[in-house]
């Protein structure tokens, strides 16, 4: 089955300015098969995706946390939640706005304290290429990052995979997907 999906979404359970549900209508509207709520860790309140569980939706709808890791500064790696697997994702390495050997070397060190599964290619849904590239060692997926309406749809991943959590988790574990962006504002 082919599917495309966010690993990176936002909602007023953080910074976002979007509802859960809101956030839902609108990837389920862009035809999106799966999204993984991430808001910030140290905004989300303990239920805050109490919601999740009441969502009238085809969309398979993960949850996870963007965490705030401190090395030499801090990044964010979200974790998202399978039914029995957890997918770690380096996030965003563009906007650390570093030269290329320190991001990296920010990027290993962080992988010797969580099990890094994958890195993010984009900034807030843009491609950002320079970090395609075989010295980082993991599968790149592309992610909108969004926190607003106009952020959503920018870029996605898609796969041939069953519907189940799990197994969306090991084929990007996997590197078994393609990344997918537009140019365009499906908003404005």
């Amino acid at each position: 089955m082919h599917l495309k999906g966010a690993l990176h979404t936002h909602t007023t359970c953080s910074d976002g300015d979007l509802s859960i549900d809101e956030v839902v209508r609108i990837y389920s509207g862009l035809g999106f098969d799966f999204i993984a709520l991430t808001d910030h860790d140290y905004l989300l309140r303990p239920d805050a995706y109490k919601a999740v569980n009441n969502l009238k939706t085809d969309l398979i709808v993960f949850t996870g946390v963007e965490l705030t890791v401190f090395e030499k500064g801090y990044v964010h790696v979200n974790r998202i939640d399978g039914n029995n697997d957890v997918l770690h994702i380096f996030n965003h390495p563009s906007e650390l706005d570093l030269p290329m050997h320190k991001a990296i070397d920010r990027i290993m060190t962080v992988s010797q304290k969580l099990p890094i599964d994958a890195v993010e290619v984009t900034s807030k849904g843009f491609r950002a290429p320079e970090f395609e590239i075989p010295e980082i060692p993991f599968p790149k997926v592309a992610t909108d990052d969004s926190h607003t309406r106009i952020g959503c749809g920018r870029a996605w991943v898609e796969m041939d995979c069953m519907r189940d959590k799990d197994k969306i988790i090991a084929a990007i574990r996997n590197n078994d997907f393609w990344n997918c962006y537009t140019e365009t504002n499906h908003f404005s």
